[in-house]
């Protein structure tokens, strides 16, 4: 009696009623009319098991839980992959993609995102920051910044109370832009007077 009391409660734990739907398995299980959008950011950081997971999902749009069942999609999702390049993906998972490259937002564009992701930072600054970006950007950095490190330079800038960029605020910041000790260095080297006067230009 005991023991197949034990299998009951085994067969029960191995049931859908204790299974986690994480948002893969969420995206193959969507059953509404339109396609779910299944967002993949940044799988260049994810392990190679991972990476042969996804050959599944975009391969068959499936899930396999092996004490359950294979669960299919009845809508397929629509998968955005997003990579970094910090290392090569393999090429059965790239065959199953369609690829588009997006490049570093031009001036306007950035200083838009600045507006809308650093609202305390006076225009000004923004501007200017978002000048001086261009200038690294344009320098065959090891990582040029992104977007990410211009809302953070413009705002680690705004810290230290300043309005305007110069020379002294470009250096105490400069971590927060150029995250590789060599690029730092190079721009180092190089001097901070072209980063500060191409700011100075975009400013009213």
């Amino acid at each position: 009696m005991e023991a197949s009391h034990a299998r009951v409660v085994e067969d029960e734990l191995y049931s859908e009623r204790f299974l986690v739907r994480r948002p893969l398995l969420r995206a193959i299980a969507h059953d509404g009319p339109i396609p779910p959008v299944l967002l993949i950011d940044e799988v260049d950081r994810a392990d190679d098991e991972f990476e042969a997971f996804l050959l599944e999902i975009l391969s068959d749009y499936s899930v396999t839980v092996p004490e359950l069942a294979t669960f299919g999609a009845k809508v397929p999702p629509v998968v955005v992959v997003t990579s970094n390049r910090t290392r090569d993906l393999h090429d059965a998972l790239k065959r199953r993609c369609l690829y588009h490259w997006i490049g570093h937002p031009d001036f306007e564009r950035e200083l838009a995102i600045l507006r809308m992701r650093a609202p305390g930072v006076p225009e000004t600054l923004r501007r200017q920051v978002a000048a001086a970006t261009e200038v690294l950007r344009a320098m065959e950095l090891y990582k040029p910044p992104g977007v990410a490190e211009t809302i953070d330079w413009a705002q680690s800038i705004a810290a230290l109370g300043r309005s305007d960029l110069d020379e002294h605020s470009v250096e105490v910041t400069l971590g927060s832009v150029l995250k590789y000790r060599e690029d730092q260095e190079r721009v180092r080297a190089r001097g901070f007077a072209d980063i500060v006067r191409a700011a100075m230009l975009r400013t009213p």
